[in-house]
């Protein structure tokens, strides 16, 4: 229960990004009401509309519904020039501030008296923008800490407790050190332990990334979370809560996440430099038109044009505009985006990692090799084999089934059919004694022999089962973990784009060598445990390399998080999806490729719209500040906000134009 209570803890941080974004969204949503009746009521968008409509009090209407929007739906942004000002670092928060803050009072002084012109629909829409936008952005910063959640529910709820002579039903959490559980075939372990009793085979691919499941008997370590697929164990717990391999690799996540560096925005640095500017240039103004002898109305006029013009309508949707196209376009391709800061650096990768196990290869045996070492022919070894093999759940003998039937090949009847844990499978055909069984179990019996095929087939890595019939040898079969034919495509492709393409993997070396051949990869890192998988990254980057990490495992959740950029395999688990900056639903690694490519093309819009959304400010604030007063062209706060606008709207036309 403590580790629990710590998890809640640590999730303080999450609850509160999650309020501000329920936040943000419920004020939008008020503000965005509110503007309509603000938007009829405004002179300006009346004279748009072509339509005109008065009733004694409006402006005072106008003021209250204004001055609702400004303090409740500007709210985030005051208090969030208060915070920018005070950590002296000003940025969008002092400049949306700024912008709302003089087109609020300047209109409300209009409205009691001061001779000019209203900003109130300039006002209630740009807050409207900004909201909208920061709830966008919200959104994203959501979800990193959901895989430590999802980590957490691996771990079973019940273990069955040996009291005695009786099992008991516990909760897993009131668990000790020297407790004894029974787990039977299909459960998972409930934590890290050693088996007393019993012999299995137990499914640690989640966990450790080993394709393979492994024979463990008494005296075997057994992790907890791990799957037992065989016989029933009783395990002696040796660890607990914090101290086991799932909190281990849980606590790998939660560092990689909090040590992550995150790129300020682009926008932000932006929005930095135009508040300088907008503040500089209002006060010039205003001072340079009353040293001039002008009347404070139109000095004051003059700078609210400028703090107008200067407001971040354009600059506010420059990003999040690309974002939202970039996003549609992504999701068209089965690519899903959920961190956009490591989305963008994406284009700077120039060294991509993959899983083996479900990325690289299918997560599931093919059978590569048929030798017959008797009196029948190849296509009899997988018959018989498959025959025995048919009613069991193992993925070597899927794999082997799978091959009989894509050979159109008939299944014996077997009777008696049972498993010998760690070993194979025994049964009987007509009173003939059929075994597919593992090396070992031929060395043990004195029934192994080698031959050149043989020889070939495991010094490729692969997986080897034999078929004896009544005693003796009779073929052999070969399995390996069947390469994905979107792998091969894919690291060309990402290779020609001059790239270093390598794989790491919790398998053995001579599998991840033989793999490695087969994709010609340009280098690979094998038997690695998942609290090593993110030193190997990091081993990446310390040489130089941004590295680009594609996994589907929670064995890959620390690297995925380790690495610049983390990929998930959308096949893979939540917690490998959840520890992503990017998911592919498609399960195509050739999606990486195309990722990057959109990266890149996304990178170079933002860019342009940044570009556009602060450069026009150099032609329009002088222009605002009445440069060219003295030839007769003065702009209007008016014709500044639509000037404003029509920045808004290039921007917006130009981020459509995003290609994929």
């Amino acid at each position: 229960m403590k580790d629990m209570d710590e998890m809640k803890h640590k999730h303080t941080h999450s609850k509160h990004h999650r309020h501000m974004m329920e936040d943000f969204k419920r004020r939008f949503i008020v503000s965005t009401i509110l503007t309509i009746p603000i938007l009829l009521l405004s002179p300006l968008i009346q004279g748009f509309l072509g339509i005109h409509f008065t009733f004694p009090g409006d402006i005072y209407l106008l003021f209250l519904l204004s001055a609702t929007v400004y303090i409740y739906g500007g709210w985030p942004f005051l208090k969030g020039i208060w915070d920018e000002l005070t950590k002296k670092n000003p940025g969008m928060m002092t400049l949306i501030a700024l912008a709302i803050s003089v087109a609020f009072f300047y209109s409300a002084l209009v409205t009691f008296g001061v001779k000019g012109k209203t900003f109130y629909w300039e006002l209630a829409t740009l807050i409207d923008i900004m909201l909208l936008g920061h709830y966008i952005e919200m959104r994203s910063v959501l979800g990193a800490s959901r895989a430590l959640e999802e980590l957490v529910k691996l771990m079973p709820s019940q273990a069955h407790l040996l009291v005695g002579d009786k099992i008991k039903d516990v909760p897993v959490e009131t668990l000790k050190r020297g407790d004894i559980v029974v787990v039977k075939p299909g459960e998972k372990i409930p934590s890290d332990g050693i088996i007393i009793e019993g012999e299995t085979t137990i499914d640690e691919s989640m966990l450790t990334g080993e394709s393979e499941p492994v024979y463990r008997k008494v005296g075997a370590q057994v992790i907890g979370a791990s799957i037992n697929l065989e016989g029933t164990i009783k395990v002696r717990i040796e660890k607990t809560g914090k101290d086991t391999y799932l909190m281990q690799v849980l606590e790998l996540v939660k560092q990689a996440q909090e040590t992550r560096s995150r790129t300020q925005n682009l926008a932000n640095r932006a929005a930095r430099w135009l508040t300088i500017i907008a503040i500089t240039a209002g006060t010039i103004t205003l001072a340079y038109w009353l040293y001039a002898g002008f009347t404070f109305e139109f000095a004051l006029e003059r700078m609210v044009t400028v703090m107008v013009i200067t407001c971040p309508h354009a600059l506010g949707l420059a990003v999040p505009l690309v974002v939202a196209v970039s996003t549609a376009l992504s999701a068209k391709k089965g690519i899903l985006i959920r961190d956009r800061d490591s989305f963008e650096r994406s284009r700077e990768i120039n060294a991509v990692v993959f899983d083996k196990t479900g990325t690289l290869t299918e997560g599931k045996f093919e059978v590569t090799d048929i030798i017959s070492l008797g009196d029948i022919s190849r296509d009899e070894v997988i018959r018989y084999a498959a025959s025995l093999e048919q009613q069991s759940g193992h993925p070597i003998a899927k794999g082997i089934v799978e091959k009989a039937r894509k050979m159109n090949l008939d299944f014996y009847d077997i009777t008696e059919s049972k498993v010998l844990p760690g070993r194979g499978v025994i049964g009987k055909k007509n009173g003939q004694e059929i075994m597919v069984v593992s090396p070992q179990f031929l060395k043990e019996k004195g029934l192994w022999r080698e031959n050149e095929e043989i020889r070939r087939v495991l010094e490729e890595g692969k997986t080897m089962v034999f078929l004896v019939i009544d005693g003796k040898l009779q073929g052999a079969i070969g399995v390996a973990d069947k390469i994905r034919e979107e792998s091969r495509e894919a690291i060309k492709s990402l290779k020609r784009e001059g790239m270093k393409v390598f794989m790491l993997t919790g398998d053995n070396s001579r599998v991840a060598s033989w793999v490695a051949r087969e994709l010609n990869l340009d280098g690979f890192f094998a038997e690695v445990l998942p609290h090593q998988k993110s030193e190997k990254i990091k081993e990446l980057q310390d040489k130089g390399y941004l590295v680009a990490m594609v996994g589907d495992g929670i064995n890959d959740a620390p690297a995925l998080v380790q690495a610049n950029v983390g990929i998930a395999i959308g096949a893979g688990t939540d917690v490998a999806i959840e520890s992503a900056d990017i998911i592919l639903v498609k399960s195509d690694p050739r999606d990486v490729r195309t990722t990057i490519g959109l990266a890149k093309a996304t990178y170079k819009k933002m860019l342009q719209n940044l570009a556009w959304a602060t450069g026009y400010n150099a032609f329009a604030i002088p222009l605002a500040a009445g440069i060219l007063y003295k030839y007769g062209i003065l702009l209007s706060p008016a014709a500044g906000a639509i000037l404003m606008s029509l920045s808004t709207v290039i921007v917006a036309i130009n981020a459509k134009f995003l290609k994929a």
